[in-house]
């Protein structure tokens, strides 16, 4: 599948912005609601043996609130004061969103900085990458220097398969059918990409799926 050119009938900035906001609230509500049932426990007399479990709880939807929130701050926000970003920095971002799943993380992402356009483009790939890996397989994110950087993530899996929401988005195509929250984060990556003068393409076969953004240094 090659990159295409954006149709006149995708949204506006302003039905973009809400799309965006949906695709959170949607990201945020299952921790946020984790939290809330878990404290609710926690001052329910009748529940006090279920304590520790209440605790464990919090704990870890805490934790993936937390890594939602710092993942969301680089692959769709604009306040964050750093310029630049790490491969390091990145990776860790990817790793603590993805931790748990079924699919594995090889993260060949050279050293060095990343300007924030390559960063959002980066993490959003990386994401999309694992996600297309619903039961479980390999996922390998690599970058390559060049006249342009080179951001490749491949998934490997015996259900390695891509959502056709997912395909119009990567192909800067407008949601005819299906999940806006499933089509809004492949489009904001072909977005991201074309915005700096990059190209995103996509190819997927039976058992891989990989992701490759051009983006210019």
């Amino acid at each position: 599948m090659t990159d295409t050119a954006a149709p006149s009938s995708l949204p506006d900035g302003q039905a973009l912005a809400a799309l965006v906001a949906g695709k959170l609230c949607h990201d945020f509500i299952s921790p946020a609601g984790a939290i809330s049932s878990g404290l609710d426990l926690l001052k329910d007399p009748t529940a006090q043996d279920m304590r520790d479990d209440a605790m464990g709880l919090i704990e870890a939807s805490a934790k993936k609130m937390v890594a939602l929130v710092a993942f969301a701050r680089v692959a769709f926000g604009a306040s964050t004061s750093a310029e630049r970003f790490s491969g390091a920095e990145l990776g860790e971002l990817v790793a603590g969103l993805t931790e748990g799943g079924r699919a594995t993380l090889d993260w060949r992402v050279e050293a060095g900085d990343y300007s924030k356009a390559q960063a959002r483009a980066l993490v959003n790939l990386a994401y999309l990458t694992m996600a297309a890996l619903p039961s479980g397989g390999a996922a390998k994110i690599s970058t390559e220097r060049g006249e342009a950087m080179k951001i490749e993530g491949v998934a490997e899996g015996a259900r390695a398969r891509l959502k056709p929401e997912a395909v119009a988005g990567l192909s800067g195509r407008p949601l005819s059918e299906g999940l806006p929250g499933q089509w809004i984060q492949p489009y904001w990556l072909w977005l991201t990409a074309h915005d700096v003068g990059g190209t995103l393409e996509v190819q997927a076969d039976e058992g891989r799926v990989t992701l490759t953004a051009h983006m210019p240094n």
